[in-house]
């Protein structure tokens, strides 16, 4: 059996974003709830029968949430563009040394039903837009 273990958090940021639509909008700065959440996949440990303990997932995700919230996310190095993509790239990079087991990153905004996985470590290089 295979199993999958996750953890939910979320954060408030702002941002600008140059788009094709939308462009006066996305131009200013406005803000977003979003929410994420990171997966972990993997066997159970023989001793304790986790896959991973959620405490350390805990522990990771509370060291990297004050990064984004309450942030200008065009300010966030490493970021790049503020989109779904980039931010859930962003998280995979920076939770991966302390969580080896994770396995996808998921982030949406709720509101306006928008949302982004990213699964494998696939793409987790920041898109270059010029301006």
């Amino acid at each position: 059996m295979h199993y999958e273990i996750s953890q939910k958090f979320f954060f408030d940021a702002a941002h600008t974003l140059r788009r094709e639509i939308e462009t006066d909008s996305s131009l200013r700065i406005h803000g977003h709830t979003y929410n994420a959440e990171v997966s972990l996949s993997g066997q159970p440990d023989a001793h304790s029968g986790m896959v991973v303990d959620l405490g350390l997932v805990r522990l990771a995700v509370d060291q990297l949430r004050p990064k984004l919230d309450h942030r200008m996310l065009d300010d966030v190095a490493g970021l790049g563009p503020a989109t779904l993509e980039n931010l859930c790239a962003f998280i995979w990079r920076e939770l991966a040394p302390a969580l080896p087991a994770l396995a996808a990153v998921r982030v949406w905004r709720e509101s306006i039903g928008d949302s982004c996985t990213l699964r494998g470590g696939a793409g987790l290089h920041t898109v270059d837009v010029q301006a």
